[in-house]
């Protein structure tokens, strides 16, 4: 779950990382009133509130002299587009005088099992073309979750990167500070770009990038609560309200995919792909689901209108295969399924049973022996689909 700007911020606070002072406006109306009565110094910087970078270069961050010019700013800016989401929350701050960028941010490696600590002190909304172009000025170093944040990961990156060590102290307590929020909230990644130098000879974070965990929200209630107010995908809420996992993949693809485990949903779509065919989603049942909770993943998937090919690929054992065909066989029979297709590929408990279901409903539905041979089904499928519309092959 990736965390908007404001509420990064607040997890900064809670842990005494400075950040720029500043309110919420989720309205135009009453906008110039709401920010005046947070006491903000002017100038101050608009934000657009959006789980995606590249704000600034898309105009979703502004600056504002006085408060009638920042409520003028917030009804233009609330409502835009920015890379396919709607901006309903901007974050007004106070603007700071700042002498240089930094950036600072810890994240889950799996390669080397532990934290990661990724320091630059060239920043900014540039540091992927420092990471391309000076690569010797951004420092990587993995932290022994044993041993924590020891003066040696300090001193190598100030080293390894030139950085001026007169800050050597202030950065050490912020990745300290940064390193405990980093386990107490299970994240995947905390980051600071820019962190900055203000003209006081201070570090504060200009903005803040923060993804948790999504297994662990049942024990962070606080992270909870904010996913109510992110804009998220309908079908992402819609599965996880029945305790699905629904995953856009391809905007242009045609195909979802369901499984009960990510693995075979991942070695699924990598066979699909090797045949240059798309897949448009994912679905993760889970386990043990009966034919209504089948029924309704294959709902879930057909309510996408450029899905029209669905592959349900399931492993019998706590889900039985009879179970799946006749879910199956309910959604297609409920849906406007008109030129919809399932390929349903079952191994285990039932299986024969299941198969016999299917063949006597008289459904779209091809059940097929094995992965491969379900994907050559798939294949075939959108060949006939291209033909007919007249397009070649791919």
């Amino acid at each position: 779950m990736k965390l908007l700007e404001y509420q990064a911020k607040e997890l900064f606070g809670k842990y005494g990382i400075p950040a720029q002072k500043g309110v919420v406006v989720d309205s135009a109306n009453g906008a110039a009133q709401k920010i005046s009565a947070a006491n903000l110094k002017f100038p101050v910087v608009v934000k657009a509130q959006v789980q995606i970078g590249g704000r600034g270069k898309a105009g979703g961050v502004r600056f504002a002299d006085t408060p009638d010019e920042a409520a003028k700013l917030c009804g233009e800016m609330l409502g835009m587009n920015i890379r396919g989401l709607v901006t309903k929350q901007l974050l007004v701050v106070e603007k700071k005088d700042i002498t240089r960028e930094w950036y600072l941010s810890i994240m889950l490696d799996r390669y080397s099992k532990s934290p990661l600590l990724i320091f630059s002190p060239v920043g900014g909304m540039d540091i992927e073309e420092t990471a391309r172009t000076n690569a010797d000025k951004i420092v990587k170093v993995p932290i022994d979750p044993l041993r924590g944040v020891e003066d040696y990961i300090i001193t190598y990156a100030f080293d390894k990167t030139g950085a001026d060590k007169q800050y050597r102290d202030q950065l050490k307590a912020m990745v300290e500070k940064l390193y405990r929020m980093f386990f107490d909230y299970y994240t995947m990644l905390v980051e600071i770009n820019p962190l900055a130098i203000d003209d006081q000879g201070s570090l504060i974070a200009l903005d803040g990038k923060v993804e948790v965990d999504d297994n662990a929200l049942s024990l962070l209630p606080d992270i909870t609560a904010f996913r109510g107010s992110l804009q998220e995908d309908p079908q992402v809420i819609e599965a996880r309200n029945v305790n699905f996992l629904f995953i856009p993949v391809e905007e242009e693809g045609t195909i979802g995919v369901m499984s009960n485990g990510s693995g075979m949903l991942m070695s699924c779509i990598d066979l699909i792909s090797q045949k240059k065919m798309s897949v448009h989603a994912a679905l993760d049942l889970g386990g043990g689901a009966t034919a209504e909770r089948i029924a309704e993943a294959v709902r879930i998937m057909l309510s996408r209108p450029k899905i029209d090919t669905v592959f349900i690929c399931i492993f019998g054992g706590i889900t039985r295969c009879d179970e799946v065909a006749k879910g199956a066989c309910l959604a297609m029979q409920k849906a406007e399924a008109a030129g919809k297709h399932l390929i349903l590929r079952m191994e285990g408990t039932n299986k024969e049973a299941a198969a016999k279901i299917v063949a006597s409903s008289g459904l779209p539905i091809t059940v097929a022996e094995g992965i491969p041979n379900s994907v050559e089904a798939i294949y075939r499928l959108n060949q006939q689909k291209l033909s007919s519309s007249g397009k070649q092959g791919a």
